[in-house]
């Protein structure tokens, strides 16, 4: 989700997008932590998270950052008639996610990558993306 509103916020932006992100009135989906939730109200996401764990989706979201151009290339040089100015915001975030964990997430191998990626874009993106966000993958793997 940090990755997503990358797309629309700029670079001064993103570390008050990162704090309105762990705000529990910021985020609606309850299935993004649904063992964390129950039934007494929270008045942010940061109660429910250890700070390790937070600080781990921090670190993660800054090191994909960080690496944005990079990915993006090896993206463009594997797709054939698309390039990532061209396709949904929320492919591309999928894609840069699932990629980085490919190429530089030693704890995920890439069939988990793949799949969870997959699975994100069952779940968000339009009804053709799974396959295209496997075909793209796929390459990689």
């Amino acid at each position: 989700m940090l990755l997503f509103r990358s797309e629309f916020h700029n670079a001064e932006d993103m570390q008050e997008q990162e704090n309105l992100f762990f705000m529990q009135e910021d985020i609606e989906d309850k299935d993004i932590a649904p063992d964390l939730w129950d039934e007494e109200p929270v008045e942010e996401v940061s109660d429910l998270l250890s700070e390790e764990d937070r600080k781990e989706v921090s670190d993660k979201f800054h090191s994909i950052m960080e690496l944005v151009p990079e990915l993006d290339r090896q993206l463009n040089e594997k797709m054939t008639g698309w390039n990532t100015e061209r396709i949904g915001k929320v492919e591309l975030t999928i894609l840069r996610l699932a990629l980085y964990e490919i190429k530089e997430d030693d704890n995920i191998s890439s069939a988990i990558a793949i799949n969870e990626a997959v699975e994100l874009a069952k779940r968000y993106g339009q009804e053709k993306s799974p396959e295209f966000i496997n075909g793209v993958l796929a390459k990689f793997a």
